[in-house]
């Protein structure tokens, strides 16, 4: 018999993605099998399945909670945004098409059957599915074949619980307002609130407590303290906190308006060598070590709007006084002479002038290039281990000299002068020996060894520790039922 229960929000990063990946740890400590699950995320920041699928990297991050490898029907639709109005649409873990808002509208009622058939695999292999809404149940112009938040809650008829943020104000009106907008059948199955991010005294809480239960009828699950210093990948806001030591060097990230897997860089953050700067519009690129030009979902637009803000000036003048680049995925295929898109893969047909940093050419293509790659670095045997997301295929004498030896193929180039590295890998710095490495090249000498991986499990156990401590987990669990298999 699986139990499901979905964590829903009032707003976007009310809490959602950490309360589901702190509870499947909670749970996994029990014994139970648990896994994540999302029926749509919207998001930039994806990673890729051992069978070659795609998916947002907070259900990467929660399966990894539950001790699990991520897998496509842990979000069977991912909405990757590439203008204001329109977005590319993967479909258990493959890419559909792109469409306009409208038209995903319209087509939502075949994206629930994606996720009904997911989610009903889930409940054949495991006992709990904590499942993450998006955004806020509330949204009044998206209730209409709604499959993010009550639309999939009333279809499998799971319990729901509300998570709001205290921190950010106003979290009683939040979640009154929140319910109250809802309909009688989905008010019913919210079994009660958390209230998330709480500094202070909880007794001067108590009051607003009380009158909130009596007022809704609900109860409080609990208060979730502010935890300082969590460190899991964020879903969408880019994360800046870091703490440094004094031998340091200075890496700079220009953050493009469609920058994708930003999450690439938190290691970089996390590490006290690293004193790491995301440089936004109108703002010019400091004098440093390394500039690294990251993922982009749409690579020809962020090209435009790279001049735009004379970047290519500053990057023109640090490579002048022996800096180094890296370009990663999108960041790599803007290195060269030009980037092409004759099918309108990322809008508009056509091609836009590179950088001209690197003698190569890229093509945008239908077939998204999606795999776990693993091999060696260019210099010695340093061990690389990545992930490819991307349509691009490059070609020119640049890749003649790779970045790296990924086994079945060789990525990425360096330049003759060894100031100028790119590469489609995804999660570079993720491993020990391509980070250090890496580093070194930069410019820093002896690097510390940072384990990431240690790091991430850490705070995961930290993040299910405070919720045992805050959280009634009996009140948590003794409402799941059954998913109504008929619905």
């Amino acid at each position: 018999m699986t139990l499901t229960l979905m964590i829903q929000g009032t707003t976007s990063d009310a809490g959602k993605s950490v309360t589901v990946a702190g509870l499947c740890r909670v749970f996994k400590r029990r014994g139970l099998s648990v896994a994540p699950f999302k029926p749509q995320n919207m998001a930039l920041n994806s990673a890729v399945t051992p069978e070659g699928g795609e998916i947002g990297r907070a259900q990467a991050v929660q399966a990894q909670a539950c001790g699990l490898l991520p897998h496509t029907d842990m979000n069977p639709v991912l909405l990757k945004p590439n203008s204001d109005t329109g977005a590319q649409v993967i479909i258990h873990g493959k890419a559909l098409s792109n469409m306009e808002a409208q038209d995903y509208h319209a087509y939502k009622k075949r994206a629930m059957a994606a996720v009904l058939e997911s989610h009903q695999r889930l409940c054949e292999q495991y006992d709990v599915i904590v499942v993450e809404g998006a955004g806020s149940p509330a949204e009044i112009n998206l209730r209409a074949n709604d499959i993010a938040n009550m639309g999939f809650a009333e279809a499998v008829n799971c319990p729901v619980v509300i998570v709001a943020d205290i921190d950010r104000g106003g979290v009683f009106a939040h979640l009154v307002g929140t319910l109250d907008l809802l309909s009688e059948s989905e008010q019913a199955r919210v079994t009660g609130f958390i209230i998330n991010r709480f500094r202070g005294d909880i007794a001067l809480l108590q009051s607003g407590l009380d009158w909130l239960e009596e007022r809704t009828g609900k109860p409080v699950i609990g208060v979730v303290p502010y935890i300082h210093d969590l460190h899991l990948e964020a879903e969408d806001a880019i994360d800046s906190r870091q703490t440094l030591s004094e031998n340091a060097i200075k890496v700079v990230v220009p953050v493009f308006t469609r920058i994708s897997n930003h999450t690439d860089f938190d290691v970089l953050r996390l590490h006290p060598q690293v004193d790491l700067k995301f440089v936004g519009k109108g703002e010019a690129i400091p004098p440093c070590d390394l500039i690294i030009l990251p993922g982009s979902k749409s690579t020809r637009r962020d090209l435009e709007y790279l001049r735009s803000n004379n970047w290519h000036k500053d990057i023109e003048k640090h490579l002048r006084y022996g800096g180094k680049v890296l370009g990663i995925c999108g960041g790599f295929q803007m290195l060269g002479r030009a980037v092409h898109d004759p099918d309108a893969i990322e809008g508009d047909a056509g091609s836009t002038t590179g950088l001209g940093l690197l003698d190569m050419e890229t093509t945008l293509g239908n077939e998204k290039t999606l795999r776990q790659v693993s091999g060696h670095l260019w210099a010695g045997k340093a061990k690389i281990r990545g992930y490819e997301i991307h349509a691009g295929i490059s070609t020119g004498p640049a890749l003649d000299t790779p970045f790296a030896d990924v086994g079945s193929h060789r990525d990425g180039a360096r330049s003759a002068d060894g100031q100028i590295i790119g590469s489609y890998l995804h999660g570079l710095f993720d491993e020990s020996e391509t980070r250090d490495s890496l580093l070194k090249w930069a410019g820093l000498h002896d690097v510390e060894t940072l384990d990431y991986a240690e790091v991430i499990e850490s705070n995961i156990d930290r993040l299910a520790d405070c919720l045992e401590a805050n959280l009634d987990i009996e009140a948590l669990l003794s409402p799941l039922t059954r998913p109504n298999k008929a619905q």
